[in-house]
């Protein structure tokens, strides 16, 4: 996102608005949803709220919603530094977009990880073993299928981004 419109989240939205941000945001997730290589794109809490993003991302490959409580989540983002949408109480802003965008993750989740407890390791593991992926012992997964996509709930002004799966 920030590549692509040469501003930080929050700078975007200072400057140009939310509406900015989600047309920027449209742009950076059709790009990597539409690039034809294997990937696990991380994409932002808020992008479900378009329909057609909702489609597009449905429609790239299989969709893993590491699902976490609102007050997790509020923790992890601590004072909500850099992300516009959560104010000044990261905690209430966390269970309110919780609440409106859950129904939305519901609707292209091909799979829902809760990952409260989880390591790192078993949250990648349920990822792979959702998208139909297996690791070769000792070795790096392999995977030549479609795109994974995951949802996390929900990084407010988080931009998507995408990784070589």
């Amino acid at each position: 996102m920030e590549a692509a419109t040469g501003l930080t989240v929050p700078d975007l939205f200072a400057r140009d608005g939310e509406a900015a941000f989600r047309a920027a945001e449209a742009n950076v997730l059709t790009a990597a949803c539409r690039d034809e290589s294997p990937a696990v794109i991380s994409v932002a809490g808020g992008a479900v709220l378009n329909a057609d993003n909702r489609r597009l991302i449905a429609a790239s490959g299989t969709v893993v919603w590491l699902r976490a409580r609102p007050e997790t989540l509020a923790a992890r983002v601590g004072d909500g530094a850099g992300r516009p949408l959560l104010g000044n109480d990261p905690a209430e802003a966390m269970a309110r977009l919780f609440e409106e965008r859950a129904p939305y993750y519901a609707e292209v989740a091909d799979a829902v990880i809760d990952v409260e407890g989880l390591t790192l390791e078993a949250v990648a593991d349920r990822v792979m073993a959702a998208a139909g992926i297996e690791a070769r012992s000792g070795a790096a997964p392999h995977h030549a299928g479609p795109t994974t996509t995951t949802m996390t709930t929900p990084p407010a002004g988080a931009p998507p981004t995408s990784a070589p799966a």
